[in-house]
């Protein structure tokens, strides 16, 4: 029989590098993602076809183990691998992947293949498994198959977001809250082109970074930590810790008041925030890059655009931007224009609205 699963990528609207930190983060999946189609084999036999690379890869179950010239396949074999080492009894398969969601640009490229997979098998070997646990093993699949050691966001927001929803989501436990968007308003992502690797390191240090800073504040987390805190103690924390540290607790502060403009229908706000989170990201957190603020800068002296700023891990990748429904053919066509003169090339923009989680 023959199953099909399906898991948007996401934009992070705000909240940057917050969820590592037990912190709060606010996200909406996007109408593109990846679909994954296939059926059970008589034998171990693990056969995946990538259509984006026009890739085959071909393993048994017992041979499983990360792979170098196919890299795209470590993220199912992470999730198979994850599966069987809690126990949950995986047969042969065969898969067919394609997918749409842009890679490198921050949008949960690898997390949608991920949650896809794990649905995928879910249904495939009729598992009981709820989403928090799925969204888990999706990550435990990238830290150990990918080598990125990223929190839960993308996981999570691929999996239990809704359509027409922002995704609420606190990671101290692990909440997750769908609240309301106004109507009227899109979401334009804008990819400036800049391939973001985190697999690189900068992200890796980013999380040590922020861990190390919350030692020194005496805090199990940055989540415990107020602004305050962390300006009374600049001097301790030393330059470094403490632009980390002011990022991350000013992001948490930036999330909730968010959450109330929402819920009062006041969206303006959300946008100022999402502006105060790219300066915050530019001038604290340093994973913003020159391409990045060009778009953000240009995109603030739009009047139809209530706020812009990056999305995702950053270091490249691409930005979101709030613009009024009616206006974003225009704010397109210029930023696309702007972008070009300065860069010599297009970036790839494309509108979306909060869509559904995974399937």
């Amino acid at each position: 029989m023959e199953i099909k699963s399906y898991a948007p990528g996401r934009v992070e609207w705000l909240g940057n590098h917050t969820d590592y930190n037990n912190g709060f983060v606010l996200a909406a999946a996007l109408d593109v993602g990846t679909q994954i189609s296939g059926h059970k084999t008589q034998d171990d036999r693990i056969k995946l076809t990538s259509i984006r690379y026009d890739e085959v890869y071909e393993t048994r179950i017992k041979n499983i183990s990360p792979v170098a010239e196919k890299h795209w396949a470590n993220y199912p074999l992470g999730v198979v691998a994850e599966l069987i080492k809690l126990g949950y009894q995986i047969s042969g398969f065969e898969a067919v992947i394609s997918g749409n969601v842009p890679i490198g640009a921050g949008l949960a490229s690898s997390a949608a293949l991920e949650i896809s997979t794990v649905v995928f098998l879910k249904k495939l070997f009729n598992l009981d498994i709820d989403n928090i646990s799925l969204a888990k093993i999706a990550q435990a699949a990238e830290h150990n198959y990918a080598g990125v050691k990223c929190g839960l966001l993308d996981q999570i927001s691929s999996l239990m977001s809704k359509k027409g929803h922002a995704t609420f989501i606190d990671f101290k436990d692990l909440t997750v809250r769908n609240i309301p968007v106004p109507s009227g308003y899109d979401l334009v992502i804008i990819n400036s082109g800049v391939k973001h690797a985190l697999v690189a390191g900068e992200y890796n240090e980013r999380r040590a970074s922020c861990e190390s800073a919350a030692k020194a504040l005496g805090k199990s987390s940055l989540r415990q930590a107020t602004m305050q805190e962390v300006n009374s103690k600049k001097k301790l924390l030393g330059e470094n810790l403490y632009k980390r540290a002011m990022h991350v607790v000013g992001e948490n502060e930036r999330v909730l008041t968010a959450i109330k403009a929402l819920e009062m229908g006041d969206i303006r706000t959300v946008g100022e925030l999402m502006t105060a989170s790219h300066q915050s990201s530019k001038l604290y957190f340093e994973n913003s890059c020159a391409e990045l603020d060009f778009i953000v800068d240009q995109a603030n002296k739009i009047s139809s655009c209530l706020g812009s700023r990056l999305s995702g891990g950053g270091f490249g990748g691409a930005t979101i931007n709030l613009v009024e429904s009616s206006y974003v053919a225009d704010f397109g066509r210029e930023i696309i224009s702007k972008y070009e003169q300065k860069f010599g090339f297009e970036p790839v923009v494309f509108i979306t609205k909060p869509s559904g989680g995974a399937k």
